[in-house]
């Protein structure tokens, strides 16, 4: 723990040496420092492994956003609340905890060549206990899951559509299913009626960890 501790202080202080050359390299909101993040991604790993970090800005002329999360691993929340809670203040930047939902959710997404509509997936869920046990449709479901665009943009939905915490913390399984010819048949919903839907039984359900099965 205390080594963990100051490899976060380190952290911290490598970014507010280095923090100004960042910034005074974006251009279209994406940044030309890629020695510089990748220093800051080796300075992560020696805190947790599985600690990630992105870049956002809500407004043309409002703050940088640095957003760490933990990649959907549970035994690192707090590794990520751990490093947020030691930020310094820093003009011009904010740093959170975790991806958030989005508003408006995004109607598609781009995965390198690929356009990824929300509108392709369905889902469904079950509550047993207070576990929530979550399924994903969608249409030629392949085999091997690890190289398929589609489910890299499923869970970029679900972390806008419920929020990344909420994610890992209240969904205790996610499975992946073909699609049916009529969902509706077999009682499932499009997956941008997942926010409502979740917020209503939401206290209903116990924090727990995310299984990927």
């Amino acid at each position: 723990m205390i080594h963990r501790q100051e490899n976060i202080l380190s952290f911290w202080q490598q970014l507010e040496n280095t923090i100004d050359n960042l910034l005074g390299s974006e251009a279209d909101n994406n940044f030309d420092a890629d020695n510089l993040l990748l220093e800051y991604r080796n300075s992560l790993q020696k805190i947790d492994r599985n600690l990630t970090f992105h870049f956002e800005r809500d407004e043309e002329d409002g703050p940088v956003e640095m957003v760490f999360g933990c990649d959907g691993y549970p035994e690192s929340i707090s590794s990520v609340l751990s490093l947020v809670g030691a930020a310094p203040s820093i003009g011009g930047i904010r740093f959170i905890a975790f991806n958030h939902r989005y508003d408006p959710v995004p109607a598609y997404i781009h995965l390198g060549e690929d356009v990824i509509e929300l509108k392709e997936f369905w889902y469904s869920f079950r509550i047993e206990n207070g576990k929530l046990f979550m399924a994903v449709y969608m249409q030629e479901l392949p085999a091997s899951l690890d190289m398929e665009p589609r489910i890299e943009a499923v869970m970029i939905y679900l972390d806008a559509l419920i929020g990344e915490y909420d994610l890992m913390t209240r969904v205790s399984t996610l499975d992946w299913y073909e699609l049916p010819t009529d969902p509706l048949d077999f009682g499932l919903r499009p997956m941008s009626e997942l926010r409502d839907h979740f917020d209503t039984l939401k206290s209903q359900i116990k924090l727990i960890g995310l299984t990927y099965h």
